[in-house]
Parts: C-alpha cells; structure tokens; sequence
C-alpha cells in the first residue's frame, strides 16, 4: 500500500517503539529509510561524532502551531546538521573533521536555537535526545545497533557495500614498493 504522507522523525520512531521485536523495528526503519533519516541518527549514535554544543537544556521556545504548519521539518534540516558536529577522522584518536569552520561557537549556539523555534515541538525534542544522546531512552530498541543492523552498517556506521564499491573502483597503488613486497603486505593483512 502507497502511503502519501511521510511522517516526521519522532513519528517514525514512535513506530519503532510501538514495533514488537527488533526485525519489527528494522523493518519500520527500512521502510522510511531517506537519506535524511540516515544523517540523523549517524550523528545521534555514531560515536565518533561529537555535538559542539554546550551540554545540558538549550534556551528556546518551543513552538507551539499545530504539526504540519509553518514548521521547518528535520527531513529538511538533517543536511544542515555538520554545522553542529564534528567527526573523527578514520584511523585517528586525536583529528577531527568540523563541518564548517568558519563558524564561531556562539553563532553556532544561535543557528541551533534558531533550528529548534523553527521544528514542531516533537521533532525540537528528537533533536535534543539526539545532541543529548539520549534518543535511545525514549523509544524503546531505537539503538546502535538496531540502526546499523537496519541500514547494514559496519561498526563505524559504513555502508558495507559502498565501501566495497569503492574498494573494487580503486585501482591498487604500489607506492614504489616491488610486487612481492605488495603481495607479502597483504598476505599478512
């Protein structure tokens, strides 16, 4: 059956809440998978995404229109969330990527408050269990791991068959190094 709304993210996961079992869940997850939804619990659960936010409640009045109207939506706004993270990069303990540097804290801070005032009243707090990594205390088998098991993700919220993708597109460089060097690197992984 075609449905023709597509329902906000605190409803998506309410369902996932409401779904008996964790292959229930993924498949509610499936189901309105968009790559909007995917940025959003990347940076709710990855954790080598940090908010560059102050911790704790963020100063802002909610909105109080009805759902629906005149509200800016997280399926919309989810591309604009780098400018409230930042990620580790791969194989690093200590680098960071910032999505936009040239943004100072407290403009930052403002940009958020703004995000928040312009989201209906449900998905402003799906955000902020989401900066507060809190999301998975809300609605119930909305974890990690049901998300990475859902999207088929590896342990560092990859996307399996793009990086295999990707693997098969790269031609092998040899660096300089002589074939049997090469062939002796990857024998022993």
């Amino acid at each position: 059956m075609y449905e023709t709304y597509e329902p906000l993210f605190h409803e998506i996961f309410a369902k996932v809440n409401n779904a008996k079992d964790k292959p229930k869940k993924m498949e509610v997850l499936r189901k309105y998978r968009t790559e909007a939804l995917e940025n959003f619990l990347m940076v709710a659960f990855n954790p080598d995404i940090e908010w560059m936010l102050p911790e704790g409640d963020v100063p802002y009045m909610p909105n109080d229109a009805p759902e629906g109207t005149e509200h800016s939506m997280l399926i919309q706004e989810a591309k604009n969330l780098h400018y409230y993270v930042k990620r580790l990069v791969f194989g690093t303990t200590d680098e960071w990527l910032i999505g936009n540097t040239q943004i100072n804290d407290a403009r930052r801070e403002m940009m958020f408050i703004q995000l928040l005032e312009g989201l209906s009243q449900g998905e402003a707090e799906c955000l902020l269990e989401a900066k507060n990594r809190t999301l998975n205390k809300k609605y119930k088998g909305l974890n990690a791991n049901t998300v990475r098991q859902a999207f088929d993700w590896d342990e560092n919220f990859m996307d399996q068959k793009l990086v295999e993708q990707r693997r098969a597109q790269q031609p092998r460089q040899d660096l300089g190094r002589l074939p049997q060097d090469i062939a002796e690197s990857q024998r022993r992984g």
